[in-house]
């Protein structure tokens, strides 16, 4: 699981979802956590995070927001050296196949369909832990 020091961006439209997910991730023991309210402020946040040396460890994006989309924030991320080893958990109402296959294939390190619960977070962390291990650089 991420360590407790992890610093953690949650990018959602919805106040409400950014502050749900916000109070599961103290509950599990992460105590760094950020918010904003579309994919552009979290651009800007996670250039700004790497540039000053604190950078973000862990990304929870909603899929469909105003300015920039989850699925263009993590094209971005993927594009930009300093943020490309970032793990990067989608969070959506989008269930269908199509939207699960284009996210994994644009390199989403997990999926959560919402509505969610702490435990289905607690085990998609523990995944996205797992699995992005080893890209870190």
């Amino acid at each position: 699981m991420f360590p407790s020091e992890t610093r953690v961006l949650i990018v959602d439209d919805l106040k409400t979802i950014r502050n749900i997910l916000s109070e599961i991730l103290k509950k599990i023991g992460l105590k760094k956590v950020d918010q904003c309210g579309d994919g552009k402020q979290a651009l800007v946040q996670l250039k700004k995070a790497s540039q000053e040396g604190d950078p973000f460890g862990l990304i929870i994006c909603d899929w469909n927001m105003p300015e920039l989309t989850g699925l263009e924030l993590l094209n971005a991320k993927n594009n930009d050296n300093d943020l490309k080893n970032t793990p990067f958990l989608m969070v959506t109402i989008e269930s269908e196949k199509d939207y699960v296959l284009k996210a994994i294939a644009m390199g989403v390190d997990d999926f959560v369909v919402k509505p969610f619960n702490e435990q289905i977070i607690t085990k998609k962390l523990e995944n996205v832990w797992e699995r992005t291990q080893g890209k870190q650089v």
